[in-house]
């Protein structure tokens, strides 16, 4: 009689293990039709579900994540998406929770910490083409802000330059006039301040032609590549 009542208490038990793991991922499957659907608040509603019947799981979390990001709600998604790597075992899923931190750190202009995270999506799945692409992207940000941080600078210092000309060039105008009566410079160094000025202009040609190239090569497509739900 015990062991008969033991026998169906412990069927009970697995039965209900068995249903509630099946439940949370029913919830996961119907979150990811809302998803589908573009309807992202009943998405994130059937995620959370998933998780409060089973906080341990891993594609529930980076779908909750995931579910965020797209609603721009990116503080809490960043944390959604540490916990779902730190929870989950396989590789591959892991790195799409890197690659889509990578694109929130990435649209937040945080070029230095987005590469990071492309770079252990990389690790963990080298043939992670969206990672790729984006750490690549995210690169030529990069190298856009730090040039127009330079070219800041390069401005200023051409302003100045420019003033600094001008006060010389008022200067030579009236140094020339208070010598009207006395002999010219010889051609030789009328030759070299010539040649000077030819080599300035040709410097600052180049560098305009350098910062035309610079832009034309920044236009190239903007467009971060999320990875999808599991």
């Amino acid at each position: 009689m015990f062991k008969r009542l033991y026998f169906i208490v412990c069927l009970l038990m697995i039965s209900f293990v068995t249903l509630s793991a099946q439940t949370s991922n029913q919830l996961i499957r119907k979150g990811n039709k809302n998803f589908s659907s573009k309807n992202y608040a009943q998405a994130e509603v059937f995620y959370r579900k998933a998780i409060e019947k089973e906080p341990n799981n891993a594609i529930g979390n980076y779908n909750l994540a995931r579910c965020l990001q797209a609603q721009h709600k990116n503080a809490e998604a960043k944390k959604i998406y540490e916990k779902a790597a730190k929870l989950e075992t396989d590789p591959i899923r892991q790195a799409s929770s890197y690659n889509n931190l990578g694109t929130i750190y990435q649209g937040e202009k945080n070029y230095s910490k987005a590469i990071d995270y492309y770079k252990k999506a990389m690790r963990d799945n080298p043939s992670h083409n969206n990672a790729r692409y984006n750490f690549e992207l995210c690169q030529r940000q990069q190298k856009k802000q730090n040039n127009k941080k330079n070219s800041g600078g390069s401005k200023n210092n051409q302003n100045k330059n420019k003033q600094n000309k001008n006060q010389s060039n008022k200067d030579n105008k009236q140094k020339k006039k208070d010598n009207s009566q006395q002999k010219p410079q010889n051609n030789n160094n009328d030759m070299s301040k010539n040649n000077a000025e030819q080599l300035l202009n040709a410097a600052m040609q180049q560098e305009k032609e350098t910062q035309k190239r610079l832009a034309k090569a920044m236009q190239q497509p903007s467009d971060k590549k999320l990875d999808k739900n599991w």
